[in-house]
């Protein structure tokens, strides 16, 4: 992955005076003068949980530490668990939490010991009234840490924490922001994804967070979205001015190449995260099952299922199981082999910012089906199914087309058809 360089590059670089600022009405403090171009770079990148393998978050934030200190920058990262993979040259601060949520005893009850102070306190409570506290949490653990080291710092990178502790922050340091997309999409799929009133009542309390997020997000100074899509949806959503956010693409590492040996006839390739509605994947097993009855083909999915969670039952419903395989852990060089393996890939979701393994995906020449409108679904579950049905359907049809243009229309060699032949869309 490889941003463009000027990435921490602001919007004006004069630096501020104490004093109060006109817009907020809040104090601040002196900051020095910002590096020239082409000068090396302190930078502490902030993130309140950084799962190396699945979600964004943590793969965003290794590869773009590790693209920075390629440009000669010096890069501390600070997490709570789980916490990131990173490369050689990176530092990690651990920034830990309670970490109630880890695996295989998530809402778990910590013992009394563990408890260290107000924070900790705050963030349990949190937990037993169905909120989610970790980006608050975190937030006031790393403002109080760079409190001390503020001095150490040119630039502080907020990776979607959008904690109120960020603003304090930024009263001692510049501060980026980097918003992927607002998750007022993932609440409003998963709402409507469920009929039972305890649940929707329960899932509004978790995504409770978003009303500090989008706060913290219209008292931003500079922040940077991957994709146009992105930016409208900031703006609609959290209020953002657009004219403080700056789009800057995500860039494809040069290791995702097309395949130096035959793909493996009838294979579909998914990336998503399994039991998170707003990732489609139930859709696409749906129309995978009709396809098969139809075809010889097999389905790779790259995430961790839930044990005993919805993708497994809908598997077993369909009774897909022996056609259906999932992939998880793997390296770089594993995954650019798989992607490389795949006659065709889908990307099912109902809503992507961006969809880094899409722009992978091509680069490995491997044709992506992704769907080239924004669904947000409806509220009442008849029109909910209604659509769902008709979504299933329509991937089955581009499905049966892009394998028959593969097999009759293909290139020689293994680098699969070309984009000319194969509608596919990225945000």
């Amino acid at each position: 992955m490889v941003h463009h360089r000027n990435t921490f590059h602001f919007f004006g670089s004069t630096p501020r005076p104490s004093g109060v600022d006109q817009q907020s009405g809040k104090c601040f403090r002196t900051i020095p003068d910002q590096p020239k171009e082409g000068q090396q770079m302190r930078i502490a990148m902030l993130s309140y949980r950084s799962k190396p393998h699945c979600g964004g978050q943590g793969i965003y934030l290794r590869h773009l530490s590790r693209e920075l200190v390629a440009l000669g920058h010096e890069v501390e990262v600070f997490s709570g668990q789980p916490y990131p993979e990173l490369d050689e040259g990176v530092a990690l601060t651990k920034v830990p939490s309670l970490d109630l949520y880890r695996e295989p005893d998530p809402f778990r009850v910590p013992h009394p010991r563990e408890f260290r102070d107000r924070i900790d306190v705050e963030e349990f409570a949190t937990m037993c009234v169905a909120g989610f506290p970790e980006p608050k949490t975190f937030s006031s653990r790393v403002a109080r840490i760079l409190r001390e080291r503020a001095g150490d710092f040119d630039i502080a990178h907020d990776n979607q924490v959008l904690g109120y502790g960020m603003l304090d922050i930024e009263q001692q340091m510049p501060l980026i922001t980097t918003l992927h997309h607002p998750i007022t999409f993932d609440r409003r799929i998963d709402i409507s994804q469920t009929r039972n009133p305890w649940r929707k009542l329960t899932l509004s309390r978790w995504y409770g967070f978003l009303r500090m997020q989008g706060r913290v997000a219209r008292a931003a100074r500079h922040i940077m979205t991957p994709s146009e899509t992105s930016k409208r949806d900031i703006a609609a959503d959290f209020g953002v001015d657009p004219a403080r956010m700056q789009v800057i693409l995500l860039g494809v590492d040069d290791g995702f190449v097309p395949p130096s040996v035959p793909r493996v006839p009838g294979r579909i390739l998914a990336m998503a995260s399994a039991d998170a509605p707003m990732k489609g994947i139930a859709t696409l097993l749906e129309a995978f099952a009709k396809l098969r009855t139809e075809r010889d083909v097999e389905l790779l999915l790259v995430t961790k299922p839930k044990p005993g969670g919805r993708t497994e039952k809908l598997i077993e419903k369909l009774s897909i199981g022996d056609s259906v395989r999932f992939v998880h852990g793997i390296s770089d060089a594993e995954l650019v082999a798989l992607m490389g393996s795949a006659e065709v890939a889908c990307v099912p979701s109902f809503y992507e910012g961006f969809s880094l393994p899409t722009a992978e995906l091509m680069a490995c020449a491997t044709p992506p089906r992704a769907d080239g409108r924004r669904r947000t679904p409806a509220r009442r579950r008849d029109v909910q199914l209604a659509r769902r049905g008709r979504e299933g359907r329509r991937r089955l049809r581009a499905g049966r087309g892009v394998l028959a243009r593969r097999g009759a229309d293909a290139r020689p060699g293994p680098q699969g058809p070309t984009y000319q032949e194969v509608e596919c869309c990225t945000c």
